[in-house]
């Protein structure tokens, strides 16, 4: 069992990001813009996980100079600049365009961790991407037709899966130095005080004001930004980057099961087929 934990801790960032949903989308129809969404996940998560390491481990706080290129990476050329692409592209394209754009990601990362990890591209892999892709517009709904596309949000799409892809190259460079907490904290000390550049106060004070919407932030930022890096960092210390990040393709599944469940949109044949598809995706890569 202890084998597989590394492959466990993946597939539960992937179910958490999933979850973004329920929270990012309550808040923007409480009137919440997408910047200050991208601020609550990125600071906030900077101010959680100051208190917490202040409490239970200090040492993640202790960072060589040297570092701080990795920390850069992963912070604000990973985390800030992907969702900066991601939430332009939604405006821009329908959401099924974007989810499958931005999972374009794992063939990034497989082509990526070759040439700067020298991982094998093995028929394991090729197929499990495939099934991945292929589960993923199944459940986005991408063979429905009436979708809106512009070369615009194509565009953000794509940047968007690039330096979403980025973070599991970055993150392995700072792992061969640091624990897997200590590259979580210091991503967000980059990408939290980055995100402050598009921070509304005015706006996010009326929004947070009203009732329940401090919880709802609570709730992205912990278990939605905070738990999913902590376990995908954990797991990508002993996972290949490639293999990690088909894996987290489960993402989109776990996101139209809360959209079903959570806001009522129907619920349909081809969900189960991508759950299918994803799901032999992560057996073979066991």
């Amino acid at each position: 069992m202890k084998k597989y934990l590394p492959y466990w801790n993946i597939l539960a960032a992937a179910f958490c990001w999933g979850c973004i949903g329920l929270f990012s989308r309550t808040l923007s129809r409480a009137g919440m813009s997408a910047a200050n969404i991208v601020v609550i996940r990125n600071l906030g998560g900077l101010v959680l996980l100051t208190l917490f390491f202040a409490l239970r481990d200090r040492s993640v706080f202790r960072m060589e100079a040297k570092s701080l290129p990795i920390f850069f990476g992963t912070g604000v050329v990973s985390v800030l600049f992907f969702t900066l692409c991601y939430f332009r592209c939604q405006e821009l394209c329908s959401l099924a365009v974007s989810a499958i754009l931005l999972y374009t990601a794992p063939a990034m990362v497989v082509v990526m961790s070759a040439a700067v990890f020298h991982e094998k591209i093995t028929k394991k892999k090729v197929l499990a991407l495939a099934l991945a892709l292929l589960g993923c517009s199944f459940v986005t709904g991408i063979w429905s037709g009436g979708l809106r596309v512009t070369a615009a949000g194509v565009l953000f799409g794509l940047g968007a899966a690039f330096f979403y892809a980025l973070y599991s190259i970055f993150a392995p460079f700072g792992l061969r130095r640091y624990a897997p907490f200590t590259v979580v904290y210091w991503t967000f000390v980059f990408g939290g005080i980055g995100s402050l550049a598009f921070l509304d106060a005015g706006e996010m004070g009326t929004v947070l004001a009203e009732r329940g919407m401090t919880l709802t932030a609570l709730g992205l930022v912990v278990i939605s930004t905070v738990l999913p890096y902590l376990f995908y960092t954990k797991g990508l210390s002993k996972v290949e980057s490639g293999k990690a990040s088909i894996m987290v393709s489960l993402e989109p599944v776990v996101a139209s099961f809360v959209g079903i469940l959570a806001f009522g949109e129907p619920m349909s044949l081809m969900v189960f087929l991508g759950l299918g598809c994803i799901l032999a995706c992560v057996y073979v890569l066991r």
